[in-house]
Formats: structure tokens, C-alpha cells, sequence
């Protein structure tokens, strides 16, 4: 797997203007491993700069999202979440009870969806796959 930009160098490349609290910002997405919503990446940016108001969070993502930097991400909670717009493919599974996003790539449903464009006469150009569920309960009785 090749290594991405970071998301600061990428927004240099794109001419971004790049204040200091917006450097914090993108330091912040580049080292989240979630799908973080404004409210939360604002916890995280004012953590190491207090100066950071959420206003700034709400337009800097925007900028960001609107360049292509950050792709928006719904889970039908609520809330807009954001991820890498360069971050390798892969599929969500929502935990219903805690929120939980779960990442995965599966060949055998990568190749499954390819069959079925192509069976529909299609060339596949993308997609995005999300499961919603609960985690099985073992019975008291096993």
C-alpha cells in the first residue's frame, strides 16, 4: 500500500491558505483512525489550541471537503462524519448499540459486486458499502 500525502501537504498542493488553526485541524483528521463529526474534531483541535472555535472546525472542513481533502460520511445517525477522500477502499459495519464504525475490505464481496455490473451490463467505477447491526449475544445457556 502506498504511502498518501498528508492531508496538510495535499491542501498546499491545492493552494489551500493554511492558517495555524487550520495546520492543527488537518493534523488532527491525518492522525484520526475514526470518522470523527465537527463536534468531535473541535474537542480534539482545541486540546492542543484553545483558540480553535468550532465555527473554525465547521469551515475549514468545508473548505476541506469541498477540495476533495475529506469525503462527508453518513451512518444515518445524525451526525456528518468525516474520512480521508484518500484513505484505501474499504466498507463500514455500524454497531446500532455503542456507534462503533467497524472498516473492512472483503475480496469475496469486492468481486461479488464487480459480477453483478457487469451481469447488469456494467463497468463498476465505485461504491460504498455499509452494514448496520448489533453484536450477537451468546445464549446463558452455552
Amino acid at each position: 500500500m502506498a504511502k498518501r500525502d498528508s492531508i496538510l501537504s495535499r491542501c498546499e498542493t491545492k493552494g489551500l491558505r493554511m492558517t495555524a488553526q487550520r495546520k492543527v485541524i488537518a493534523s488532527v483528521l491525518d492522525m484520526s483512525g475514526d470518522h470523527p463529526d465537527v463536534e468531535e474534531l473541535h474537542h480534539r483541535a482545541a486540546a492542543r489550541d484553545a483558540g480553535i472555535s468550532l465555527a473554525t472546525v465547521y469551515r475549514t472542513v468545508k473548505t476541506l471537503e469541498e477540495a476533495g481533502i475529506l469525503e462527508k460520511v453518513d451512518f444515518g445517525d445524525g451526525r456528518a462524519r468525516y474520512e480521508d477522500a484518500e484513505r484505501d477502499h474499504h466498507d463500514h459495519l455500524i454497531d446500532m448499540e455503542s456507534g462503533r464504525v467497524i472498516e473492512f475490505v472483503d475480496e469475496e464481496i469486492e468481486a461479488l459486486q464487480e459480477k453483478i455490473a457487469a451481469k447488469l451490463g456494467y463497468r463498476l467505477l465505485g461504491h460504498r458499502l455499509e452494514l448496520y447491526g448489533t453484536p450477537l449475544k451468546k445464549d446463558a445457556q452455552d
